[in-house]
């Protein structure tokens, strides 16, 4: 039996497979996300832990008998959390983490101490680790000075299952102090942000060893010796759970941020458009990743203001639109990522009128998250990559409304899987079976659906995306974009 964690934003999951891939059991526990100030977002680390344990102990009690034949465990995280712990491995602050924007001012004096953008392969936003230790070096010299790890947030779970810092390259990689080329911290990056290699967790590949789990934990689970296997960060554990290894391959993730990644078997960068720019959890491997910072968590966003569930809002929209909705929203609740590393954007309806109602709202709402994938889209296939199909992950890719649209918007065609299990927490498990010795474990689902982009919506939604684009550019030149 495996082990598949799965630590998010909002919750963690836990899913236990068998050696043949099939769920034996499943368990889930909520996450809250603390918001002191505005554009800061944090988490206590050690809810992570209370978290992982509620989760766990819903799988041993549904499957008692399957768990305590445990052979393997892997964790997938949510990236670019800053975790501080001191000497005795306790927190010192809130984990800061990657939907933070305070770190701003931090970006541009790294972008102009060290070559983060060659070494590292990304521009310095304010999502990613280092600039966020820099603004507690900056703002919070006590805390800065008593760190002696700074671990990344599944690696913190890693270090309460193994007693040990580990980390791996796909996660490592979304610090900006990897040398995403090479597989290792470069020493550089690290001392523009006042750090050294002792600061960091040891590296492995994301299907090999990083430990075993600990005797106090395997005694409490009833379970014998159990590898713990370096893990992944959310993405990359997403694409192995979908089989999306290969050069090439892509999948769309509808999460509280969007993505779209492609596999590719070497190392480029495109900093310009503000494409990431990482390696994969697999040796050898590399990928690159449009991300917008606000996907269902614009629709979440909407439920919230309106009082409707986003299921419902969703539903309020024709599975296949004939047209654009008179409506279009910008997605930026969060600021954005791909392609303008913009933190301080703002979103926004335009075209509002005294007739339009929730429906039009809640399409734009999806159009524009659309529109943005688009733009992730143009922003890849600029970096030399040429895509045409994706898969598609996230609790977002249940609506076939949205997909329709996405498919339109984006002239991809998105290939939805059969089961519901494939993602973060499978390709934790699926690098746990790596780990274990077994082979031939990344593969693709089985297809239940194909949906390709509508001719006229597509034409329709090319001159409503000219729009969109022009409408940010304005908005920047007002401050607030």
């Amino acid at each position: 039996m495996y082990l598949g964690l799965d630590l998010g934003t909002s919750g963690v999951k836990a899913l236990l497979i068998d050696a043949a891939q099939t769920v034996v059991a499943e368990g889930q526990a909520p996450l809250v996300v603390s918001r002191p100030q505005s554009g800061w977002s944090e988490q206590d680390p050690d809810s992570w832990i209370t978290a992982c344990e509620a989760a766990i102990d819903a799988v041993r009690r549904a499957a008692p008998q399957a768990f305590a034949a445990l052979k393997g465990i892997a964790v997938s995280g949510q990236m670019h959390g800053a975790t501080l712990l001191d000497a005795q491995d306790q927190p010192l602050r809130p984990a800061i983490l990657w939907n933070d924007g305070r770190s701003v001012e931090e970006c541009r004096t790294l972008e102009a101490r060290a070559d983060f953008r060659g070494i590292g392969g990304n521009i310095v936003m304010a999502g990613f680790t280092a600039p966020k230790l820099e603004w507690v070096r900056t703002h919070e010299p006590e805390v800065f000075a008593k760190t002696k790890k700074v671990l990344l947030p599944k690696d913190y779970v890693g270090l309460w299952l193994t007693g040990r810092h580990m980390s791996e390259m796909s996660d490592a990689a979304g610090t900006l102090w990897l040398d995403v080329a090479r597989r290792d911290w470069s020493d550089a990056l690290l001392e523009a942000t006042g750090l050294t290699r002792a600061h960091m967790p040891e590296l492995v590949e994301g299907s090999a060893q990083a430990g075993m789990l600990r005797k106090e934990l395997a005694s409490v689970w009833g379970v014998g010796a159990v590898i713990v296997a370096g893990g992944a960060g959310d993405n990359a554990a997403t694409a192995c759970g979908l089989g999306i290894t290969q050069a090439g391959d892509a999948f769309v993730s509808l999460g509280t941020s969007g993505v779209l990644f492609t596999t590719t078997d070497r190392f480029a960068a495109n900093t310009e458009a503000a494409v990431h720019s990482f390696c994969h959890a697999v040796p050898d491997t590399w990928h690159q990743m449009g991300v917008i910072l606000s996907a269902a968590d614009g629709l979440n966003w909407l439920s919230e203001v309106v009082g409707q569930s986003p299921q419902a809002l969703a539903a309020l929209v024709p599975e296949k639109p004939e047209a654009p909705s008179p409506v279009t929203f910008l997605p930026y609740l969060s600021g954005e990522r791909t392609p303008h590393n913009a933190p301080q954007a703002s979103a926004g309806f335009l075209g509002l009128k005294r007739e339009q109602g929730l429906p039009q709202l809640a399409q734009s709402v999806l159009e524009g998250v659309a529109f943005a994938l688009a733009d992730c889209r143009d922003a890849i296939e600029g970096s030399g990559a040429e895509l045409k199909t994706a898969w598609v992950a996230g609790g977002g890719s249940h609506s076939k409304a949205w997909l329709n649209i996405i498919a339109a918007s984006t002239g991809l065609t998105l290939k939805v899987p059969q089961s519901g299990a494939q993602g973060a927490a499978l390709g934790a498990a699926r690098l746990a079976m790596a780990a274990c010795g077994e082979s031939d474990v990344f593969t693709t689902p089985e297809l239940m659906a194909e949906i390709t982009p509508d001719p006229l919506l597509s034409a329709a939604y090319a001159e409503r995306i000219k729009g969109f684009r022009k409408a940010f550019h304005a908005l920047k030149e007002v401050g607030m974009g």
